[in-house]
């Protein structure tokens, strides 16, 4: 690591601390040349996955969407935040351990679909409603029976 000062390639790392939840490390250095420290920070680089859109547009992946729907289905619903956030860390976890570069919309709506149905029968109906985008009553009526 060159050191922003003298542009030294030597350094010895003086203090090393785990942050962002354990996803990244920050290092301490001191330069051997002139003695002053500096900071850097080392993270996992990870491969960006795509997102194919219904409409066969691609977009980068985001579990903060993924977030953001569950936040409105569960609305006034007894959901704790912390339900949701871990059953949005789970469809995270499951689009990057899938190892593919590219996944569905679709795929992505039914893992969040899976994980809803043991969470709230109310928020996954509300969020079924929205993603299954039902044409008509008789199509959202079938849904819920199949449901039952």
């Amino acid at each position: 690591m060159k050191c922003i000062y003298c542009g030294n390639a030597e350094s010895k790392v003086v203090d090393s601390r785990s942050t962002d939840e354990g996803n990244s490390i920050r290092r301490r250095r001191e330069c051997l040349q002139c003695g002053k420290r500096f900071t850097t920070y080392e993270v996992i680089e990870s491969t960006p996955v795509l997102v194919v859109k219904h409409d066969g547009t691609r977009q980068q992946f985001d579990s903060h969407k993924i977030l953001s729907g569950l936040i409105k289905a569960c609305e006034k619903r007894p959901v704790a935040m912390r339900d949701i956030e871990a059953l949005v860390a789970s469809v995270e976890k499951q689009v990057y351990n899938s190892l593919e570069q590219e996944i569905s919309s679709k795929k992505i709506g039914e893992l969040v679909m899976e994980g809803l149905k043991e969470l709230d029968q109310i928020a996954y109906v509300r969020f079924a409603s929205v993603y299954r985008d039902f044409r008509d009553v008789t199509s959202f009526i079938e849904f819920i029976n199949a449901f039952k």
